[in-house]
């Protein structure tokens, strides 16, 4: 789950750098990778269930797989204007060790793109 402040701002970013399908979802939307959803709460959406702490814009910290060498990661967000905080750097991911990098969404939300040893 992620918080957006400008659904227009978002849904660019997530489709163009991060690769997502855009599904309208009556007043916002839901960003989808292949077989996962990522769902989205912004403006003009009420969250229900309402949980005790919702998560806020820049709260959210996720990691999507890269497919490639991460010096391909590297290069696709650098051309969209990308600031990459950290990595390369070796992390392990779910399905193992990994190369990484991270960067931040146009609200501070921090993502990951890791890529793993064929």
């Amino acid at each position: 789950m992620i918080h957006v402040s400008d659904w227009a701002r978002s849904n660019a970013f997530y489709r163009d750098v991060v690769g997502a399908e855009i599904i309208e979802r009556g007043p916002g939307f839901a960003y989808r990778f292949g077989g996962v959803q990522l769902n989205c709460h912004g403006p003009g959406v009420e969250a229900v269930p309402v949980a005790a702490k919702p998560v806020q814009p820049g709260n959210s910290d996720l990691c999507f797989r890269w497919s490639g060498p991460i010096e391909a990661a590297i290069a696709h967000l650098e051309a969209a204007g990308i600031v990459v905080e950290l990595g390369p750097v070796e992390r392990h991911g779910a399905a193992g060790p990994g190369q990484s990098v991270y960067f931040r969404d146009p609200d501070g939300s921090l993502l990951e793109f890791i890529t793993y040893a064929a």
